[in-house]
C-alpha cells in the first residue's frame, strides 16, 4: 500500500449480512483495529438485540464505539463525528490502515464527509405539521415529503411521525453553507450484500437465536427505559406491546423479524445512493483484499 498516505476502508451493508465477521478479517490482514459505525451497538446496556461482536470476536482485533455509553445518554452523529476523528487521528500514528464497520448511513457519512448544520426548529411550522398530523393523519405528511425530497423519503421509516415532520422542517429551511473539516485521511468503500432471499433467512436465523439468547429478558431489563432513544430500535420496541399483553410472544418474534427485514431495505437504499462503493459478497475476502490494495494504489 501506499505508505504516505493513510486508509479508512469503510465496511458497509445491511443488517445480518456478515459485516462483522468480514471487518475482522480485513483488520487481521492488515494488522489494525475497527471503529464501529453501528449507532445501536454504542450502548453498553443493549447487547443480544444489537448483535454485538462476541468477547472471542473482540479479542481478535481491537474495536472502538462498542458498549461506550449508556442508553440513558443521547449520542448524535455530530458527537460521533467529533469522538470517531478524534480516535481515528491516535489510531493513525500507529497504523496506515484502519478498518470502520456498520450499517449506520448517518453515523458513517458523519465521519466520513461531515455533515450539514441542521437548522434550528421552526416552531410555528413544527405547529403546522402537528395541525396536520392531528386533523389527516400521517399521509399527507408523508405525500408532502415524498415532493420535498423523494431520497430522503425512501431512507427513513416513513411511519415515524416525528422523523417525517423533522425531515419536512430540514427540506423546507435554508441550508448551512458553512465548509465541512476537510478530512486527512481518504477511503475505501466497501458494501457486502446477499441475494435478498437469503439475506432473509440470515435475518430470521439471526432473530431466533436472539430470542434463544434471551432477548427478551434483557429487553425487560431495560422497560423503565424504554422512552429513551435508544430504546426506539427494532428488536426492542417490539417487545414493548408483548409486555403490556398487546401482542403474544409468536406475533412479536415474527414482527421483529419483519420489522428487521424492513430496516435491511431502508440501509440498503442509502448505501445505493452512493455510487463509490464496490460491492461483493461477504465470503468474497481475497477479492476484497485485492480491491483494496488496488484502490489504495489508485486513489
Amino acid at each position: 500500500m501506499n505508505n504516505q498516505s493513510k486508509y479508512l476502508i469503510s465496511i458497509v451493508g445491511p443488517t445480518a449480512v456478515g459485516k462483522t465477521a468480514l471487518a475482522i478479517k480485513v483488520a487481521q490482514y492488515f494488522k489494525t483495529e475497527i471503529i464501529s459505525s453501528d449507532s445501536r451497538q454504542f450502548f453498553a446496556e443493549m447487547n443480544i438485540g444489537t448483535a454485538k461482536p462476541s468477547i472471542e470476536e473482540l479479542s481478535l482485533v481491537p474495536h472502538h464505539f462498542i458498549g461506550n455509553i449508556s442508553v440513558n445518554q443521547k449520542y448524535s452523529a455530530g458527537d460521533f463525528e467529533r469522538d470517531a476523528l478524534k480516535k481515528l487521528n491516535e489510531l493513525f500514528v500507529q497504523h496506515d490502515v484502519v478498518v470502520m464497520v456498520g450499517g449506520s448511513g448517518l453515523y458513517i457519512k458523519a465521519l466520513l464527509e461531515g455533515l450539514d448544520k441542521l437548522p434550528d426548529a421552526d416552531i410555528q411550522l413544527r405547529g403546522e405539521l402537528q395541525h396536520i398530523f392531528d386533523t389527516q393523519g400521517i399521509e399527507p405528511l408523508q405525500e408532502q415529503l415524498k415532493m420535498l425530497d423523494a431520497k430522503k423519503f425512501a431512507a427513513i421509516d416513513s411511519k415515524n411521525t416525528q422523523r417525517v415532520m423533522r425531515a419536512i422542517e430540514i427540506a423546507l429551511q435554508p441550508k448551512d453553507t458553512a465548509l465541512k473539516q476537510p478530512r486527512k485521511f481518504k477511503t475505501i468503500k466497501i458494501g457486502l450484500n446477499l441475494d435478498r432471499e437469503i439475506l432473509y433467512q440470515k435475518i430470521n436465523a439471526r432473530v431466533d437465536e436472539m430470542i434463544a439468547n434471551g432477548l427478551e429478558s434483557e429487553v425487560k431489563s431495560l422497560v423503565n427505559k424504554k422512552e429513551t432513544y435508544a430504546l426506539q430500535t427494532v428488536g426492542y420496541a417490539d417487545f414493548f406491546d408483548y409486555f403490556e399483553n398487546k401482542n403474544s410472544l409468536s406475533k412479536t418474534i415474527e414482527l421483529i423479524k419483519q420489522h428487521t427485514r424492513n430496516f435491511a431495505k431502508r440501509q440498503l437504499t442509502w448505501f445505493r445512493r452512493e455510487q463509490d462503493i464496490a460491492w461483493f459478497e461477504p465470503h468474497e475476502l481475497t477479492k476484497i483484499i485485492k480491491h483494496v490494495i488496488a484502490a489504495s494504489s489508485s486513489i
